[in-house]
């Protein structure tokens, strides 16, 4: 198969292109080399390459960001996937688009089925979701990959951060009123090998099994990490002053995936994997 990576110098991107390169023909493109917002160079791409599978990790990530400039979010989590939907509709290419946790509103008691209503209430999610929107429209054969607090062995993601300022502070505060899935890039990636393989399109919910609150996250990464005597005190969200909103509790829940046998681990085995993966043990 041949296959157009978008975002190939991201977290996920990073993790995806050797695993995809060992069985198939993978072409990688990132900024500043190529941008997802320019249609026509999209088009002159694809007609060249002739893909069989666009595969769009790109994406405006920073939600913060996604707030202070939301036409910005929409160009490239919005109409860059309408530029790549067009460019696999003209060159009969299946188009997979990597969305978000954030495109519901937080508000439910359980978790989140591929199929719920989604009410984003930040920019972010906002801008997500239109990316979900012209992909559903504009294709028949597409998938539509969910996932949830992504955290690979290296960049900026929530558990170094924790490590860098347990070790910087010697304590922490975490906020305990947002809850979801962490997921740990790797699996995510395996995840979608597989995904790809069944040619079977649609929505799915892609997240390490299990759910846990920002508090729980951290106090795992610790522990994992031989840093459990770091004291963290619990604070409300509400406590930081932030540009975006995030949405209180968005654990999303893998039923589609795990009827055709795909499964992600326990997100505690999965933190105690990244741990040892990115060298924190001391």
């Amino acid at each position: 198969m041949r296959i157009l990576l978008t975002g190939h110098r991201g977290q996920l991107g990073r993790t995806l292109m050797p695993l995809l390169a060992s069985d198939h023909e993978v072409e990688g493109i990132d900024l500043p080399d190529q941008d997802i917002t320019d249609r026509q160079a999209m088009q002159r791409l694809t007609d060249a390459f002739l893909p069989d599978l666009i595969l769009n990790a790109a994406a405006m990530t920073n939600v913060d960001g996604c707030a202070r400039n939301p036409d910005l979010a929409y160009r490239v989590n919005g109409m860059g996937v309408q530029n790549l939907a067009l460019a696999a509709a003209r060159t009969n290419a299946e188009l997979m688009q990597i969305s978000t946790n954030e495109v519901f509103d937080g508000q439910s008691t359980a978790p989140y089925r591929e199929w719920g209503p989604r009410r984003p209430i930040n920019a972010y999610g906002q801008s997500k979701l239109a990316g979900e929107w012209y992909a559903e429209r504009l294709l028949s054969r597409f998938y539509i990959v969910r996932t949830a607090w992504l955290y690979a062995d290296e960049g900026r993601n929530f558990p170094h951060r924790i490590i860098q300022l347990a070790n910087e502070r010697g304590a922490l505060q975490v906020v305990t009123d947002e809850v979801s899935n962490p997921t740990y890039v790797v699996d995510l990636a395996e995840a979608i090998i597989q995904l790809i393989k069944t040619h079977a399109y649609g929505v799915y919910h892609l997240v390490n099994e299990g759910s846990a609150s920002r508090l729980e996250f951290a106090k795992a990464v610790l522990t994992s990490s031989r840093r459990a005597e770091v004291p963290i005190a619990p604070i409300r969200s509400n406590a930081f002053q932030r540009a975006s909103t995030p949405p209180a509790y968005t654990p999303l829940s893998n039923s589609a995936a795990a009827a055709l046998g795909i499964r992600l681990r326990p997100w505690r085995d999965a933190v105690t994997a990244f741990v040892n993966a990115a060298g924190y043990l001391r």
